[in-house]
């Protein structure tokens, strides 16, 4: 009998599958996240600095507030600023009439004033800016204004006293004809309430530089003509930073 020929068995490539096998499922892989290199990780060094220059920065402003806070302490010590003081010095109505016309009653009528100003301070000249000056008669419940006055800004030296002379007008004014007949009574028995208001801004004067205005508004007068005209100089209240 004769033998039959060898034949050679065949490898089987790498990675052959057999399609009739089944395919078992392998162990589940858990996926990582790629490394980055150390250039591309995010860094910290942003957010650092951001906050250090926040930190610096409210120290600045806290080391400015604090030179603020010395250098005015010591300004008011060297120099001890103080306000200037108002006194209606005179007030005269040289003409003062009350017309009752068919059409209504009318009112002229002319003031002169002055009013003195003193700087009281030792070291401090004082600048004035343009200032507007208001006369008004009667009470706060039925006040009539004779008129209003501006005056040009000026300069004032230290311990001086500066007198002012204001004159006011009004023609033909329309007044109730109520209040005329009381107005024109009451002046004709001096009884007439008088009130002066100056309106101007003010500063201090620092070695040749202004510092300053401040808003101030004085009240001078709410006496009466006689008492004026009887040589009474009364004084004024100033008051800041409100009109």
């Amino acid at each position: 009998m004769a033998e039959q020929p060898f034949k050679p068995v065949l490898q089987k490539p790498p990675g052959f599958h057999n399609p009739g096998v089944p395919v078992r499922p392998g162990p589940n892989v858990v996926q990582r996240k790629p490394v980055l290199p150390q250039s591309f990780r995010p860094r910290k060094r942003r957010r650092n600095c951001g906050r250090i220059c926040c930190r610096y920065l409210c120290v600045l402003i806290m080391i400015l507030l604090v030179i603020v806070a010395v250098a005015s302490t010591l300004f008011y010590l060297w120099f001890i600023p103080q306000l200037p003081v108002f006194h209606l010095q005179s007030f005269r109505i040289p003409r003062f009439n009350v017309a009752v016309k068919p059409d209504g009653t009318y009112l002229d009528a002319q003031t002169v004033l002055r009013v003195e100003i003193k700087n009281p301070n030792n070291k401090l000249p004082l600048f004035y800016q343009h200032s507007r000056v208001t006369v008004t008669v009667g009470g706060e419940a039925d006040p009539t204004e004779l008129g209003s006055k501006d005056v040009d800004g000026f300069t004032q030296k230290r311990r001086n006293i500066t007198s002012l002379k204001v004159e006011t007008v009004v023609k033909n004014q329309v007044v109730d004809d109520g209040d005329g007949s009381k107005l024109k009574a009451r002046f004709q028995s001096k009884g007439l309430v008088v009130s002066v208001e100056v309106q101007s801004g003010l500063g201090f004067i620092v070695e040749g530089l202004k510092i300053g205005p401040l808003g101030v508004k004085v009240l001078c007068g709410g006496v009466s003509l006689k008492r004026l005209e009887s040589g009474d100089m009364p004084s004024c209240t100033i008051n800041t930073l409100k009109w």
